[in-house]
């Protein structure tokens, strides 16, 4: 058994504009000292997957930076490792105005090539806006044991996800056999949605890709796996353990508030022999002085804090000052707050600073958000 992976650093990226104007989904910050793509990056690592490529549209120079070589997620190799695949386009496309691939299926055609010329039997698709930490292993296994031309994994959603937006909803008969495949409706097509992450004999891959290119076909789920049920074997694989999604602004202050909770910080966490690997930082422990007040919070290495921190997310470097009370807010990495603020439900970007005497409140539903690198 051989299997190779891909990864699609900016199939959402429109869901989250606030994070992705200045770069990839797969490099936006989650959990403290995190960024989203480290997810199927160690899932894949952990699952014996040692050869993968990354399919890029754009702003990926931060997607770049953090992954380096590979060398944290020991992908530095001779042979395999880890490949960026940036987006594919002809002299004579781009002399005509032809944009870059704005799908999922696109995205595949243009790595066309990376995949024809993998020796695998098998690839692993995945997203970066699904959190989860998965043996993927296993699901590979069921796959092999279906004798399957495709697996897709999927999930229950959740109460609180009803109205989530761009799912693909599956169902399946009792055995995993698809028998259909559609966009999600509410109240209509059940609860069980796709993940995004898939296993998929290449050679199957391939031939549907080409037929999707003879065809002008657009979409994955519409275009080659609801057309193909029946004709080919495709299964589902019910993932049953911690997934946390991000689809929007406040789904990634939702998601980030979870964390909060053990029974989630640990089904992503801390699960035996299937660490979340990331770029080391070396940084001071945290610095607690006599007036801090921390209480129900998740923080990082790295942080000075003076001031009272209730239920909140802190990365790397962030400073909160003396008299500065926060509550219920996640602040990226090197975030600096004066003395004497208040804040409340509020997101900051990278490197935000908030001047003394400042007072900022959203709502769980529409949290106040700062840019990267701006002064309030």
């Amino acid at each position: 058994m051989s299997v190779a992976g891909l990864i699609f650093s900016n199939i959402h990226d429109s869901a989250v504009p606030e994070f992705t104007t200045v770069r990839t989904m797969a490099s936006v910050p989650f959990g403290c000292r995190y960024r989203l793509i480290d997810f199927p990056l160690s899932n894949m690592v952990n699952s014996g997957i040692t050869k993968i490529g990354i399919i890029t549209h754009n702003n990926y120079q931060s997607l770049m930076d953090h992954i380096g070589t590979g060398k944290d997620w020991d992908l530095a190799r001779r042979s395999g490792g880890i490949k960026v695949l940036p987006p594919f386009i002809t002299a004579y496309e781009g002399a005509t105005g032809s944009k870059l691939y704005t799908t999922r299926l696109e995205a595949l055609m243009g790595v066309m090539n990376f995949i024809s010329r993998c020796n695998e039997d098998y690839l692993v698709l995945s997203d970066c806006d699904g959190i989860c930490n998965i043996d993927l292993s296993e699901v590979i296994d069921f796959h092999i044991e279906k004798n399957a031309d495709l697996t897709v994994v999927t999930r229950r959603l959740s109460a609180d996800e009803a109205d989530i937006k761009d799912a693909t909803a599956i169902s399946a008969e009792e055995d995993g056999a698809v028998k259909d495949a559609s966009a999600y409706l509410r109240g209509v097509s059940g609860n069980e949605v796709s993940t995004n992450i898939v296993v998929v004999s290449r050679m199957f891959l391939l031939g549907a890709l080409r037929d999707a290119a003879a065809h002008g076909y657009k979409h994955f789920y519409k275009d080659i796996v609801a057309r193909r049920i029946g004709r080919a074997r495709i299964y589902r694989y019910m993932y049953e353990k911690t997934f946390v999604h991000i689809n929007s602004l406040e789904g990634y202050f939702a998601s980030s508030m979870k964390l909060l909770d053990p029974t989630v910080r640990n089904g992503l966490f801390n699960v035996e022999n299937m660490p979340i690997y990331t770029k080391l930082r070396n940084s001071a422990p945290t610095r607690y002085t006599s007036s801090a007040k921390v209480t129900n919070s998740y923080v990082a290495d790295g942080c000075v804090i003076e001031g009272t921190v209730e239920n909140c997310i802190l990365f790397r470097g962030v400073r909160i000052g003396k008299g500065t009370v926060v509550k219920n807010c996640v602040l990226l990495q090197d975030t600096f707050t004066g003395n004497n603020v208040s804040l409340n439900c509020v997101i900051t970007d990278k490197n935000a600073v908030i001047c003394d005497g400042r007072m900022l409140s959203g709502h769980s539903s529409m949290p106040f958000f700062i840019p990267k690198g701006a002064m309030v």
